[in-house]
């Protein structure tokens, strides 16, 4: 009796120890996938609207930075990145969205379009350092940066 209770006692160990061998490897397997991850050589783009033209009494001003995140929603509706109070802009009049190391204008079917340089947006187009986005009377220029 004595014999089975130290085998089923080796046979405990020896299963704690196998697991931890696993746990062990597993760690190992995630800490190097974050660490080739974060040391990898991908530029990462920065960037912010500045605002060229303003609207009278609006809470945006001439001069106003506002820093891209990988979706900024611009609109009238408080819930937005940039809020702009202008009767002209929608409530989510429309977004600049990071893919693929690329910014993004959408137009959100907003009443009064969104213009790009100049000319309307009708589908996702891609912009980049110094394009000029009009949405209402605000006009906002794209300024990117890559770190």
């Amino acid at each position: 009796m004595l014999e089975l209770d130290f085998v089923l006692f080796g046979l405990r160990i020896l299963s704690v120890l196998t697991l931890l061998g696993m746990l062990g490897g597993l760690f190992m397997l995630v800490w190097r996938e974050m660490s080739s991850t974060s040391s990898s050589e991908i530029p990462r783009i920065q960037g912010y609207l500045a605002v060229l033209a303003e609207v009278d009494g609006s809470l945006i001003e001439t001069g106003a930075q506002h820093p891209l995140q990988p979706i900024t929603s611009i609109g009238r509706a408080p819930t937005n990145s940039i809020v702009i109070s202008d009767d002209f802009a929608s409530s989510e009049h429309a977004a600049i969205v990071l893919r693929n190391g690329q910014w993004w204008l959408e137009d959100h079917r907003s009443r009064n379009g969104t213009q790009l340089n100049g000319e309307r947006v009708e589908a996702p187009t891609i912009i980049t350092h110094g394009d000029c986005i009009g949405i209402g009377q605000v006009t906002l220029k794209l300024v990117l940066k890559t770190q």
